[in-house]
């Protein structure tokens, strides 16, 4: 849709006062090659120039109004029988205009008026030359209604398609949106309820025999609890209207996610390779993301025993890998829960490789290679 803004509109002022001068300077040089014209140019013809070239003004405005004025001005100056010339291109831009913007029913009504007058031109034209042969010139004549009315569907086609494409685009990228922030929002709070369910289970079992150790759980779950809730936070400010995007947690804060697993009885061990350095923000995320998901499946299905972390910063390329020495067995690759879909999903984003499943002498792998 055109905002009717001051440059539009001046747009279409111009548009019309140049067809306007065209009009009134072209059409008698057209006359002259038309000897045969029954009626030379008068006041009348130039006041029927200009009646066809002033509602294009208003063209974008009120299209079918302009579109009926300028054909029933360009009909009334051929039945008249002034020479053809000029005139034709403001009914030109008057059918291409209705076709670009009205809808089909309008649009037919206008394009039958403009044929109507061009019927009436025709008939007369047969009627003072007493002969059919001026019907010969009704084919041309209507391509000065078709041709205009063909071009100016294509566009409209072709305007409508884009939108819908642009509509399309933006819907995608909003479910997009929301499943990032949703797989964002299921790995902070499902790692903090996992940590906080151990430290609280850790809590009930010694507090009757060893209090000051479930005291030391009960801190534990509330470093924790905050911990996960003002991440919660800063990743659900990414949904408010206008909130800035506050940067995700990355490799950085590997020794604080080692550091709560430490406290729900899982010891970690983290192993890095290759030469650290600076990673761009969603890999370092993804990364993080990934050991992050990996110790969380190992606290809440390994049973008791020990994680290694390996990271390896390659060329190119950033490698993590997590395995467990559990001996329960941890979520299988085809678990209905959104761990290992999650990670793997996050790795294809970044056209990584991944694979996560039971590995040899017991406990489960999860691998991911990140390219940068």
């Amino acid at each position: 849709m055109v905002r009717f803004t001051g440059r539009v509109l001046a747009g279409d002022g111009l548009l019309a006062l140049t067809l306007l001068a065209i009009g009134v300077v072209g059409s008698p040089q057209a006359a002259r090659w038309q000897p045969a014209a029954a009626r030379h140019l008068d006041v009348l013809g130039y006041v029927l120039i200009a009646a066809a070239a002033v509602p294009l003004l208003v063209r974008r405005i009120w299209t079918l109004p302009a579109l009926l004025a300028t054909c029933a001005a360009t009909s009334t100056y051929l039945v008249v029988g002034y020479p053809y010339g000029p005139i034709f291109g403001s009914l030109v831009v008057a059918v291409y205009t209705a076709a670009t913007r009205l809808p089909v029913r309008s649009l037919a009504i206008g394009c039958a008026v403009a044929v109507a007058g061009l019927l009436l031109h025709v008939l007369a034209v047969a009627s003072r030359s007493h002969s059919g042969s001026a019907l010969v010139g009704l084919v041309p004549g209507l391509a000065w209604i078709a041709v205009p009315f063909a071009v100016g569907r294509v566009v409209r086609v072709g305007r409508e398609a884009a939108t819908r494409g642009r509509a399309e685009e933006a819907q995608r990228y909003a479910y997009e949106e929301r499943l990032r922030i949703a797989q964002e929002v299921h790995d902070v709070v499902g790692h903090g309820l996992a940590a906080i369910n151990m430290q609280a289970e850790i809590a009930l079992h010694v507090l009757p025999k060893r209090p000051e150790q479930a005291e030391t759980a009960l801190v534990a779950i509330s470093r924790t609890s905050k911990e996960a809730l003002d991440e919660l936070r800063a990743t659900l400010a990414t949904m408010r209207s206008g909130a800035p995007r506050t940067p995700g947690p990355g490799l950085a804060q590997l020794d604080d996610l080692v550091a709560r697993m430490s406290g729900t009885g899982v010891q970690v061990h983290v192993v890095v390779g290759g030469t650290p350095r600076g990673l761009p923000a969603p890999v370092d995320l993804a990364a993080y993301r990934i050991v992050q998901e990996a110790l969380t499946n190992v606290l809440r299905h390994a049973g008791s025993g020990a994680a290694t972390v390996r990271v390896t910063y390659r060329p190119q390329a950033l490698d993590i890998e997590v395995t467990d020495t559990g001996t329960a067995p941890a979520a299988p690759a085809t678990a209905g829960g959104h761990g290992i879909a999650g990670m793997r999903e996050r790795v294809a984003t970044l056209g990584g490789d991944f694979d996560a499943g039971p590995r040899a002498g017991g406990g489960f792998r999860v691998y991911a290679r990140l390219p940068e």
